[in-house]
């Protein structure tokens, strides 16, 4: 029998760096996940690949999933839905590979009440100094659209006691480490493992 992949969600308060973080851990050598593919109610765009680049749907299609609840987290923007589909993220754990997902704290608690045995690893800076100076270093945004932002992930912060673990973003290379060294522990979690040997022990 297979064994069941593991659901992997990374989360964390914007500009703490999930984007950076998740690009170098499927980057590092022997990461062996599957991420995500998301559902979208856009176009098409040249170049792009169904089930590769996206699960590309109707948006009929996709709010009869969301009123069936199976889609794991949604949101729109721009006109379009984009979210995550639960019989996909099902269907890869089946086949023992794990999932991995990186994800607003919003989206997070919506997929934990979805798939409570999944990794939630929230990833936090070092402190909220440096994550102000990083939210400025974008030099994008404006006083008051970075004071909004601060304020967002600060309640954000708030919400790290609804995850299993909490890895620093110091640097990206150690933040990878930890992560990975998180994924290969919860493999070896007894509860995780117990029913290959009590199955043995039937069979005796």
């Amino acid at each position: 029998m297979t064994e069941k992949g593991l659901l992997i969600v990374l989360s964390g308060p914007s500009g703490v760096g999930k984007g950076t973080v998740r690009k170098a851990i499927f980057e590092s050598e022997g990461t062996d996940f599957e991420y995500s593919i998301s559902m979208t109610t856009r176009q098409m765009r040249k170049g792009e690949v169904e089930g590769v680049d996206y699960f590309f749907r109707t948006r009929e299609e996709f709010e009869a999933l969301i009123e069936s609840g199976q889609m794991l987290e949604y949101a729109e923007y721009a006109g379009n839905y984009y979210g995550t589909p639960l019989t996909y993220v099902n269907e890869t754990l089946e086949q023992g590979k794990d999932v991995f997902l990186e994800i607003e704290v919003q989206g997070a608690m919506k997929v934990k009440e979805k798939v409570p045995d999944g990794v939630f690893i929230f990833l936090t800076p070092p402190d909220l100094i440096e994550l102000k100076s990083r939210i400025v270093g974008r030099g994008t945004d404006e006083l008051s659209v970075i004071e909004e932002r601060m304020r967002i992930a600060v309640s954000e912060i708030e919400m790290m006691s609804h995850y299993d673990y909490a890895v620093v973003n110091d640097e990206v290379a150690n933040a990878v480490s930890r992560i990975k060294e998180i994924i290969n522990s919860e493999h070896l979690r007894v509860d995780r493992v117990i029913h290959r040997y009590i199955k043995m022990i039937k069979e005796l």
